[in-house]
């Protein structure tokens, strides 16, 4: 009853003698009643005052019976206000009328004279609905608000080099599409910011993106988490629950390393997507789902594929286009213009001055082999900036432990021919961002002879 004490109401009637007896009941009840004679200044209250109910006569010319006044002034509330909940009330109503105004969008209809048991039930439903519409609104524009604070991470997957033009083109030409949609690459190389911007980019952009980590899912609660559970299948299934197929539905489904799926999970993943529909934990029901379908990993799945690892046909399934996300360490000066654009966001984000790189510690990023990619590459700067305070960073703002260009310099002092070869070939391919022409000539071989090494030392 604590939301209906709170409440505010408005009562329209041209009839005095209703409003004083509407004003006099329900004061009793609700914090506020408002009562107005002439429905004219219903737009001027409804600017003044955001009202949780509003009782509106349905005739308000003197022997008018028809109602069409009170349509009317119901359509004009509901342009001003589309939540705004209307309980219609007349002294000639009837079944056919009411119907009417149900599809006009009000929300109950009461007669005069009510008997005021009926009319403070009514009112007090009215309520529940009006509170569930603001909480719907609200909830909406938290989501919007959401959705596009996640999709504006779509910045930070910015570059100019050759390697990230082309994923950039095949983002284009792909996102419009329902193609399922197989991204590759090493871990902080962004591939959930490209699995968002597929999904801002397709006709599904203004439902759900929901992202869902494979590799952090317990197999013994892979089913439930992923196709849901009714009530009882199992000791912690207090409630219905749908899975992420059922709630994804209507939008993108992004599963991201899904290489870490063991065999008999691979089978149900290939099952739902084959029959499109899921049965939940515990029921003999299917649900039909509509989903595009996004995935990732880090690992080399064909690879996994030939050691049977990975089932072939759930390959196919998921890989209608493949992109393949390059390491940062071949990016050439994208690492520039990422560490530029970070700079800057963090800057802002902490409240500190403006602050720029030395030339020193510009060619300490381009040298660094970024093993953790632009994934480390952000968290390197932000540290800087928050540690720093010179307005300027300088070599010594970066500290990289354990950072791959210190062990290819140890590289360089064994006397392994491979460890040597390997360091060698990384070390060319950072000075020449990647450009296999420069570095094969950098290091005296053919381009065939470098992509066979390439291959072979997995630096691809």
């Amino acid at each position: 009853m604590e939301r209906i004490r709170t409440a505010r109401l408005l009562v329209v009637d041209d009839d005095v003698d209703v409003l004083y007896a509407a004003r006099l009941f329900l004061k009793q009840h609700v914090a506020q009643v408002d009562c107005e004679k002439d429905p004219n200044r219903i737009p001027e209250l409804l600017r003044e005052a955001a009202y949780d109910v509003i009782l509106l006569d349905m005739n308000f010319g003197k022997d008018v019976t028809s109602g069409q006044e009170g349509f009317q002034w119901l359509q004009r509330i509901l342009d001003m206000d589309p939540a705004a909940v209307v309980i219609l009330i007349t002294a000639y109503g009837d079944v056919d009328m009411a119907v009417r105004a149900v599809k006009q969008g009000a929300t109950d209809f009461v007669l005069k004279p009510w008997q005021n048991e009926k009319l403070l039930a009514t009112v007090s439903s009215a309520l529940s609905l009006r509170r569930s519409r603001l909480e719907v609104d609200r909830l909406r524009s938290q989501q919007e608000r959401l959705s596009a604070d996640l999709d504006s991470s779509f910045q930070e997957c910015i570059g100019s080099s050759p390697p990230m033009q082309r994923v950039f083109a095949t983002i284009q030409k792909v996102a419009a599409t329902d193609a399922n949609v197989l991204i590759l690459g090493e871990n902080g190389t962004g591939k959930e910011l490209v699995a968002r911007a597929l999904h801002r980019g397709s006709l599904r952009a203004n439902q759900v993106f929901l992202s869902v980590d494979m590799g952090a899912i317990v197999e013994s609660l892979f089913e439930s988490e992923l196709f849901g559970h009714v009530k009882g299948a199992f000791t912690d299934a207090r409630t219905d629950r749908p899975g992420r197929f059922e709630l994804a539905s209507g939008g993108t489904l992004f599963l991201d390393e899904i290489g870490n799926l063991s065999l008999p999970m691979q089978a149900r993943i290939l099952r739902a997507l084959e029959m499109r529909q899921v049965t939940r934990v515990g029921s003999n029901r299917a649900t039909e789902v509509d989903i595009r379908l996004i995935c990732a990993s880090n690992r080399p799945i064909a690879e996994m594929v030939a050691r049977k690892e990975f089932r072939q046909d759930l390959l196919y399934r998921i890989n209608t286009v493949e992109i393949a996300l390059p390491p940062l360490r071949d990016r050439g000066d994208d690492i520039l213009l990422l560490a530029d654009y970070y700079l800057k966001l963090f800057c802002r984000h902490y409240g500190k001055n403006p602050v720029q790189f030395s030339l020193a510690a510009l060619k300490k990023l381009q040298k660094h082999a970024w093993p953790g990619n632009v994934r480390e590459l952000k968290h390197a700067v932000e540290r800087a900036v928050i540690l720093s305070e010179s307005p300027q960073l300088e070599p010594e703002d970066f500290l990289f432990s354990g950072a791959q260009s210190d062990r290819d310099e140890l590289a360089l002092e064994s006397y392994n021919i491979e460890d040597v070869e390997k360091a060698l070939i990384r070390k060319a391919m950072v000075k020449h961002g990647g450009n296999i022409s420069h570095v094969a000539k950098e290091l005296g071989l053919t381009r065939a002879s470098l992509y066979r090494r390439i291959e072979k030392y997995a630096l691809h």
